[in-house]
């Protein structure tokens, strides 16, 4: 189990400002994982696909999730009962995935609650974020050593984030 720091913002504007602080300040961006709704804007997704390891997309809101892609490492779409259509870049991924293979759904949790609980983080901090989703947020997770926690919090806490918990 790793400590996570868990941001939320309220526009791709200010996640992908902070996104751009961590790689700037040296965090490990395999160690950061962000998950929003497709359609927060009147731009959307039309496509993306795999190229050498990194996600590329085209269509209106390409712009930003091929930026994000291009910084984080592993990508995903999953369509999820109550939550819709969200894009998740990072080693969450990773996470989801397992709890999807593993069938280790727990009541109440989308997989993305599961994904996150697989983390460390408590479950009603879980549904805080899964509420953010729902309300076209983008969730930002940092996770990795106690230090590497600090640190993303330290950066995260000057980009203004809408909120911002340190699990251990």
């Amino acid at each position: 189990m790793s400590n996570s720091v868990v941001a939320t913002y309220s526009t791709h504007t200010a996640a992908e400002a902070a996104i751009k602080d961590l790689q700037q300040s040296g965090f490990d961006m395999k160690k950061l994982s962000i998950v929003g709704r497709d359609y927060h804007t009147d731009e959307h997704v039309v496509g993306y696909y795999n190229a050498n390891d990194r996600m590329k997309a085209w269509g209106r809101n390409g712009a930003f999730w091929g930026g994000i892609w291009g910084l984080l490492f592993g990508s995903a779409f999953f369509a999820i009962p109550g939550l819709g259509p969200l894009l998740v870049a990072g080693p969450l991924v990773a996470w989801i995935v397992g709890a999807l293979e593993g069938a280790v759904v727990v009541g109440g949790l989308s997989v993305i609650g599961a994904g996150l609980l697989s983390l460390g983080i408590p479950k009603d901090s879980i549904l805080r974020y899964e509420t953010a989703l729902k309300n076209d947020k983008f969730v930002l997770v940092a996770c990795g050593s106690a230090e590497d926690a600090v640190k993303a919090k330290e950066i995260l806490a000057r980009t203004m984030p809408d909120s911002l918990e340190h699990h251990k």
